[in-house]
């Protein structure tokens, strides 16, 4: 993953950019087809004899969200929000010790992009030329940014209190040095910035080959963040993933979409370029509460 100095690769993604919070405003308008991909959540089993306590974890795994939508006598189909099939944003607890947390938003898991790369490669000629776009706002980017919270018990004393802070938060900083590149942080600083509808993105030069080993992540400098945006030099298809939204697009030929759909791998429907994501495009599931 190598930084670009320019954003010249974008200019004809730009120039296809739908409607807000429409498919086609993130990936792109003009494309046969498009699939969503639904970003799995983690489940886990504590272990009844424990009292739920958090201690005694039987299993832990990823779950589809047809199995919360099972479960919670929901409804799945291409517009579906995770919203709707918990009514809530936060954590999940079934009778028989099963957990589900919240949806991860802004990122599709390294493996499953891994994996997508095998449909994706099938569908360019330019495997070895890709450009990626990392969202600018991603506080794990932002080295000396952010705020930092140490909590203490009430019998510590004042001074010892933020000779520990200072401490800790000078460890925690140095962390996130590490984990940011120079290049990174050079970028981070002073761009260049891909100027999207309501989103700047940092642009980066890559290949299938390289996003195919999941663990590219932890080397490439940026903290564990994974790229919001992809395509290949002959824009042939595009991987998007809105920061706000819990799932990703893939567009591109119907042969694509229709492989990925095909497939057991992801979790995915079909949509369409003016398909509405946002939490009022299920109109199927009953509104959360508090959600009109």
């Amino acid at each position: 993953m190598e930084p670009l100095d320019s954003t010249a690769d974008a200019d004809w993604l730009l120039a296809r950019v739908g409607s807000w919070a429409t498919v086609g405003g993130v990936a792109g308008t003009g494309f046969e087809a498009y699939a969503r991909i639904l970003h799995p959540v983690q489940a886990w089993q504590d272990d009844p004899a424990e009292g739920g306590r958090g201690h005694g974890r039987l299993s832990e795994t990823r779950w589809p969200w047809a199995e919360v939508a099972r479960r919670n006598q929901r409804t799945m189909h291409p517009l579906v929000q995770w919203f709707s099939l918990t009514d809530d944003e936060e954590r999940r607890d079934f009778a028989d010790g099963w957990h589900v947390g919240q949806s991860e938003t802004g990122q599709l898991a390294a493996d499953l992009l891994a994996a997508l790369t095998v449909p994706l490669g099938r569908h360019t000629a330019t495997p070895d030329d890709i450009t990626a776009g990392v969202w600018h706002g991603w506080g794990d980017l932002h080295v000396d940014g952010g705020g930092f919270l140490l909590l203490f018990s009430e019998d510590v004393a004042p001074e010892e209190r933020e000779r520990e802070r200072v401490r800790a938060e000078a460890a925690w900083r140095e962390e996130r040095r590490r984990s940011v590149s120079p290049a990174v942080q050079q970028m981070v600083e002073h761009g260049p910035f891909l100027a999207g509808p309501g989103r700047e993105f940092m642009p980066f030069h890559t290949s299938l080959g390289e996003l195919a080993d999941p663990e590219w992540v932890t080397r490439a400098g940026l903290a564990g963040v994974m790229p919001q945006l992809l395509w290949p030099a002959d824009h042939r298809w595009v991987v998007a993933s809105e920061i706000d939204w819990d799932s990703t697009i893939v567009a591109g030929a119907r042969t694509l979409v229709d492989e990925i759909l095909a497939s057991d791998v992801w979790e995915s429907f079909e949509v369409h370029e003016t398909s509405d994501l946002t939490w009022d495009g299920d109109v199927i599931n009953p509104r959360p509460p508090g959600r009109g």
